[in-house]
């Protein structure tokens, strides 16, 4: 074993390790695929003396050389802005040039959104309910995606729209790992974990701030997504609210609901828009998100008339009459592949929602839509 030390600029902090990482001896510290999460834990390791086999270090060039040729699919890129997000949001008390890293990552998950943005809504309502604990990153990149098709159907200018794209990625930048903890924790939250929730839009106006950020409306958005008509919202019990400020708040409740947690199975997206209609009075911009996702968004789970269940993976030209991909035959088996069903067609009707079963999260995304996997 050629032991190489290691050198900061090898690691990427929050990605899986492409080798492993070992002491000056040899002895493995962390195995390849685990991942360095921050700048501290790196400065430790260094500090140790942590060094790399240069065997595996030429191992994992070659397979990302192999990589590289190969096409991504837009699902590891959506899986890739997740961390990035992560990275971002981590970076807000130490590293200049905060407000430029967001700006790029609201371009970038721009870019993906509109290259296709059935998958965009697919990953909001098909959600791993085994990765609860990165529920803050996935909200955030939802809620921002949906900000997005959301501003477009109603016309708005890029200045607005990029505005409550920011507030999305960064209204919870203060409560970023509570989130999780309390999604997968499995009882309700606790007397100090309500202090921290209703605390939370103030401190992360405080942190944003600090982190150079003068955007009176980005923040002031982020200050009062909570608030409610009706004076019973926080930090504040204000009655009345910006209009980014009431849009966040409708899109951000609209995405919890369809998220799933330990202690609930998620709402359909169907229930989640009737909710959503209600409690906004019918208001331009939640009839525009509730329009976007229509009556069975790419993701639902449902039954067709020929006796298949399928995954919707294409919003139709009518609302009620998406594409749908069967993942079973019509006596309930598993298809070994999947085929597109056009529910316009009387066989191919859409009968029901049908009832959440394992089966969808063992179909690989890509194979829904007919992508490289």
């Amino acid at each position: 074993m050629h032991l190489l030390r290691l050198i900061q600029s090898q690691v990427r902090l929050g990605e899986p390790l492409p080798w492993g990482v070992r002491d000056q001896q040899g002895k493995l510290l962390l195995a390849r695929g685990q991942v360095i999460a921050n700048e501290a834990q790196l400065a430790a390791l260094l500090e140790r003396g942590a060094s790399v086999d240069i065997e595996e270090v030429r191992a994992a060039a070659s397979r990302s050389e192999a990589e590289a040729k190969r096409p991504t699919s837009l699902f590891a890129q959506w899986e890739q802005v997740l961390w990035q997000l992560d990275r971002v949001l981590r970076s807000v008390g130490g590293e200049p040039g905060f407000g430029q890293r967001v700006n790029e990552l609201v371009q970038h998950i721009e870019a993906l959104t509109l290259r296709d943005p059935d998958i965009a809504i697919y990953l909001t309502v098909r959600q791993d309910p085994k990765r609860l604990t990165i529920y803050a990153l996935a909200h955030s990149v939802h809620g921002a995606m949906v900000s997005l098709l959301m501003a477009r159907r109603l016309g708005w200018d890029e200045a607005p729209t990029h505005t409550l794209m920011k507030a999305a990625l960064t209204m919870n930048i203060a409560i970023l790992d509570l989130q999780g903890r309390m999604a997968a924790q499995g009882v309700p939250a606790t007397p100090p974990q309500m202090d921290m929730i209703r605390l939370h839009p103030t401190q992360g106006v405080e942190m944003l701030k600090a982190a150079g950020i003068d955007d009176a409306t980005w923040l002031d958005t982020i200050a009062h997504h909570h608030e409610r008509p009706d004076g019973t919202g926080y930090p504040a019990g204000l009655h009345e609210a910006g209009e980014l400020t009431t849009v966040l708040r409708y899109i951000d409740v609209f995405l919890a609901k369809m998220a799933p947690r330990a202690l609930r199975a998620p709402l359909s997206a169907q229930l989640a828009a009737r909710q959503l209609f209600q409690e906004s009075g019918g208001a331009p911009a939640s009839a525009a998100i509730i329009k976007e996702f229509g009556i069975y968004p790419p993701g639902e789970f449902v039954q067709l008339k020929s006796g298949e269940m399928a995954v919707v993976v294409r919003r139709g030209a009518n609302a009620s009459t998406p594409l749908a991909a069967a993942i079973t035959d019509r006596h309930g088996m598993p298809n070994v592949n999947t085929v597109v069903r056009e529910t316009s067609k009387a066989e191919f009707a859409i009968t029901a929602l049908a009832a959440e079963r394992n089966l969808v999260l063992r179909v690989p995304p890509e194979r829904l839509f007919g992508l490289p996997e």
